[in-house]
């Protein structure tokens, strides 16, 4: 039932996706593959990181004084969203679409948002309390999997942090958000978020996303190597590291 609605393909067959399974790349390494591939191919990829090497935060609304104190990196990505700390217990998944791959999908990021929960409602079907809530996937009224989007001219992409089980330590970077969800209401860190081991096993979760991709794509797995795209070198991102300085200057500024 939920693959009827999930979206009308093209007449020819499915469209083509490229995936790439990962394990452990470090997820400032994952985000300069993912501009790369969003802005120099012309394939549909779905990447998937099962962990990173070591923690990190992406974006930084944080507390800017144990991060310092802890060396703990903040990256800034290039498709913005809100802030998530990162880590082996995290696992990444990527689409990056062509805006003709469904054909039911607008380029909009209200269309593209309702599309990947239908997906991921497929994932988690039999699992009681999964929704899409504003932006984020949630069992009940807690959150476990994160978003952020990019739209360009041709192509679009849509990524994920799912939080599979966490460091209470890591909490203790973020700071609460001047704009929250309606559905967080006041709630901290610990209460609005959930460990999704608790829910379905690791490869289990791994396994039943790349079947519900199957139902769209026509799935050819390939490694990172074979990857033919601009190195490096070729390409300027605009995903970084924040420096130690603009760390201290935005813990100047937060004090």
């Amino acid at each position: 039932m939920i693959m009827a609605v999930l979206g009308k393909v093209k007449e020819a067959g499915l469209p083509l996706m490229k995936l790439v399974k990962l394990r452990g790349m470090p997820i400032l390494q994952q985000l300069h593959l993912e501009e790369r591939l969003l802005r120099t191919s012309s394939d549909n990829w779905c990447l998937i990181n099962d962990g990173t090497s070591s923690p990190a935060i992406v974006m930084e609304l944080v507390e800017a004084k144990p991060v310092l104190q802890d060396r703990i990196s903040i990256i800034r990505r290039f498709t913005g969203g809100g802030t998530v700390v990162v880590d082996q217990n995290t696992i990444f998944v990527t689409l990056i679409c062509n805006k003709d791959a469904v054909s039911n999908v607008q380029p909009f990021p209200r269309s593209i948002m309702s599309w990947s929960g239908l997906l991921y409602s497929e994932v988690f079907e039999g699992l009681a309390g999964f929704h899409l809530r504003e932006n984020d996937y949630v069992f009940d009224d807690r959150k476990f999997g994160g978003n952020a989007q990019s739209i360009t001219k041709h192509r679009w992409i849509h990524h994920t942090s799912f939080l599979w089980d966490y460091e209470v330590k890591n909490m203790s970077y973020l700071k609460l958000p001047a704009k929250a969800p309606e559905y967080r209401l006041t709630r901290s860190h610990m209460d609005f978020v959930c460990r999704m081991k608790e829910y379905v096993p690791r490869s289990e979760f791994i396994e039943k996303t790349i079947k519900a991709i199957g139902g769209q794509f026509s799935v050819k797995s390939i490694s990172l190597e074979s990857i033919d795209i601009p190195s490096v070198s070729e390409y300027v991102h605009t995903t970084r590291l924040l420096t130690e300085q603009e760390i201290q200057e935005a813990c100047t500024i937060q004090t």
